[in-house]
């Protein structure tokens, strides 16, 4: 079959090669037929070696398809099902899970150093235990979430991930307030997302920060008050707050240059929320005397801070009430014989979302 593989960390091209082979299917396992998926940052950042990944890796994480096949002791899903794919499974035994906080459960992640495909060359792993940029994949069960009949497997893939963490990030994690203040600091397809979240939240004004004019332009039609660039960011504080600073701020980068401007940024007894996913060596500081006076929650946000089924479930009927637009979010399609054009398009940041079509 064919799949998109990254030979070694640290290449900026996949190789597109036809003698792949989905493997490890059997006893709680699903064998995948993926017909779209989406490409997210993090594929860049796994490609690049900032998120750790073993190689050669499949990319992608962002996926929906129909079940193929499923191994014994398998429920609740037949051949023929439509699902979407969650990178990150809640296993519901372990620590977190038992104290509701599924999104922070290390099964998933046991799974991202199994390989689960295989070349003549040897074995191959696929990111973050899944890898979308293939025909097929096998994955564990909890991995396979059915989507109603009415969700394109498109809109299916991108709630897969950067909806949910978007959305998840404004609603679980931070809880915006209604007739608050929000901005948003980097804003393609998951800052997109939380801007939705906020305006859902009934935030009073939501500004855009990007360095890309077609995303702050983008930014507007999804909801934010006003868009600016970084250098007009402080200007926009100074205007909407009167200096104080805005009650919720968004990280969406994962740099720590840029949590420290969103620190900043965020008014005394404010919140900041990191939801970018950055380097291990890349050390976010504050010192312990504003740690203290400034009283600013700071909160990660995994994988949108929540229970990530119900999560689904919300964008799904968000989506269907008109509240979040889904559909604009992409931006590009391509074919995967194109996955080298998406990485392209989001390395400059002309894509919101691509839609690659398997």
């Amino acid at each position: 079959m064919r799949a998109a593989v990254l030979h070694e960390i640290g290449q900026d091209k996949l190789d597109v090669v036809d003698d792949m082979e989905a493997t490890g299917f059997g006893p709680g396992k699903v064998k995948l037929r993926v017909r779209a998926t989406g490409l997210c940052h993090s594929d860049l950042s796994a490609m690049s070696g900032v998120l750790p990944q073993p190689a050669p890796f499949v990319p992608g994480h962002e996926g929906a398809g129909e079940v193929v096949d499923v191994g014994d002791g398998v429920s609740g899903i037949a051949p023929g099902d439509r699902v979407l794919m969650c990178w990150l499974p809640a296993c519901g035994a372990c620590p977190s899970c038992k104290r509701g906080q599924t999104q922070l459960c290390l099964a998933g992640f046991m799974n991202a150093g199994t390989p689960n495909f295989r070349r003549p060359g040897g074995d191959v792993f696929g990111f973050a235990g899944t890898g979308t940029f293939a025909e097929e994949v096998v994955v564990a069960a909890g991995c396979a979430v059915p989507i109603p009949d009415d969700v394109p497997y498109e809109i299916a893939a991108l709630i897969g991930c950067g909806v949910t963490t978007g959305l998840g990030a404004a609603i679980n994690t931070a809880r915006v307030e209604a007739g608050s203040s929000v901005a948003v600091i980097g804003c393609g397809g998951v800052g997109i997302s939380a801007v939705q979240g906020a305006r859902v939240q009934g935030a009073a004004q939501i500004v855009a920060v990007d360095p890309v004019a077609s995303r702050r332009e983008a930014a507007l039609r999804f909801g934010a008050t006003e868009a600016v660039s970084p250098e007009e960011f402080a200007d926009a504080k100074q205007r909407i707050t009167s200096g104080e600073g805005f009650d919720y701020v968004f990280e969406v980068v994962g740099r720590s240059a840029t949590a420290r401007t969103a620190y900043e940024n965020t008014r005394r007894g404010g919140t900041l929320c990191v939801v970018g996913a950055g380097a291990l060596d890349d050390f976010f500081q504050v010192n312990m005397f504003e740690l203290f006076f400034d009283e600013k929650r700071i909160l990660p946000s995994m994988y949108g801070g929540g229970d990530v089924l119900r999560s689904y479930e919300r964008a799904i009927a968000l989506w269907r009430a008109g509240r979040i637009d889904l559909e604009g979010l992409i931006t590009h399609r391509v074919r995967l014989a194109e996955i080298n054009d998406a990485l392209d398009q989001m390395r400059s940041g002309e894509a919101l979302r691509t839609c690659v079509e398997i």
